[in-house]
C-alpha cells in the first residue's frame, strides 16, 4: 500500500480500537481507562504501519523498539496508578454534568476526541517506519533522535518514579515535590513525553519525512496548553497551598535552575 492508504487505514485502525476501550468503559462505569490505553495505542500503531509498510524488520526494529519501550511503559505506569481507584475527578463532573446521556455522548468527547489526535499525532511514526528496506539509517537525525529519546525517558520516566515514592510517604501529604527532576521543572513528565515526540519527529526526518512536522507541534500544544501542564496546574493551585511559591521559583516546562 502507499503511504496515504497505510495513513487512512491507521485511523480506521485507531477507531476500533477505542471503540473497544469505549465499551469497556462502559461495563466498568470508568471513562479515565482511556488514559491507561493512550501510549499503548501508538504501539498499535507503529505495528501497523510498519506492516503494511514495505519495510524490512531489520531496518524498523530499532524504531519500534523505541516506541515499544516508551508506549508500554506509560501505559503499565498509568495502569498501576490507576487501576481499582475512583474514575478521574475530571471525567467525574463530566458524567455529573452529562447525567444519562454521558454513555454516548462520552463516545465523541473522550473516546473519538483522543482517538482523532492519536492518529493525527501518529504521522512521524508512520513516515520513519515507511519504505525502509535495508537497514536503520543512521544520519544526523538519527542521532538527534536517540538523544531525545533518552533525555525524554529519563525525564519522563524518572519524574513518574519520584512523584510515586514521594506520594507513597504519608508525612509528605499535601506537600510539593520540588526535588530530583522537578527541582529543574514543575512538569518534568510532560518535558520528557515532548521530547520523545521530537525525537519519533527526527526519526522521521531521518527517512525524508520532514512534512510531518505539524504532528509533532500539536502534540506539544496539547501538551502543554491544553491537556497537559495548564490543566493540571488550574487544579494544583486550588488544592494546594504551597504549589504557588512552586511556581514562581521552578520553570513550568523546559528545565532549569530553580530561581533564588
Amino acid at each position: 500500500m502507499d503511504y496515504y492508504t497505510i495513513y487512512l487505514w491507521g485511523g480506521a485502525v485507531v477507531f476500533l480500537y477505542v471503540t473497544t476501550i469505549w465499551t469497556i468503559s462502559l461495563l466498568k462505569k470508568d471513562a479515565s481507562i482511556i488514559d491507561i490505553f493512550w501510549g499503548m495505542g501508538f504501539v498499535v500503531l507503529a505495528f501497523f504501519y510498519h506492516l503494511f509498510g514495505n519495510s524490512s524488520w531489520q531496518a524498523n526494529a530499532i524504531i519500534l523498539l523505541l516506541v515499544s519501550v516508551w508506549g508500554l511503559r506509560l501505559s503499565i505506569y498509568l495502569a498501576s496508578r490507576n487501576l481499582g481507584k475512583p474514575e478521574d475527578y475530571r471525567y467525574q463532573v463530566w458524567r455529573k454534568n452529562h447525567g444519562k446521556n454521558w454513555w454516548w455522548k462520552s463516545f465523541y468527547r473522550v473516546f473519538m476526541l483522543q482517538g482523532v489526535v492519536m492518529w493525527i499525532v501518529s504521522a512521524p511514526l508512520l513516515s520513519a517506519l515507511y519504505g525502509v528496506k535495508e537497514a536503520f539509517t543512521w544520519n544526523i537525525f538519527a542521532i538527534l533522535a536517540i538523544v531525545f529519546w533518552t533525555i525524554g525517558i529519563a525525564f519522563e520516566a524518572g519524574g513518574d518514579w519520584q512523584l510515586t515514592k514521594f506520594k507513597k510517604n504519608p508525612e509528605n501529604k499535601g506537600k510539593v515535590l520540588d526535588s530530583g527532576f522537578w527541582k529543574l521543572t514543575r512538569h518534568p513528565n510532560y518535558f520528557g513525553d515532548a521530547m520523545v515526540w521530537w525525537a519519533f519527529y527526527f526519526l522521521a526526518c531521518a527517512n525524508g519525512g520532514y512534512a510531518c512536522i505539524a504532528s509533532t507541534l500539536i502534540m506539544n500544544f496539547f501538551l502543554i496548553r491544553i491537556s497537559g501542564v495548564a490543566l493540571l496546574e488550574k487544579n494544583l493551585v486550588k488544592t494546594k497551598p504551597q504549589y504557588q511559591d512552586y511556581i514562581e521559583k521552578t520553570n513550568a516546562f523546559l528545565p532549569w535552575f530553580p530561581k533564588k
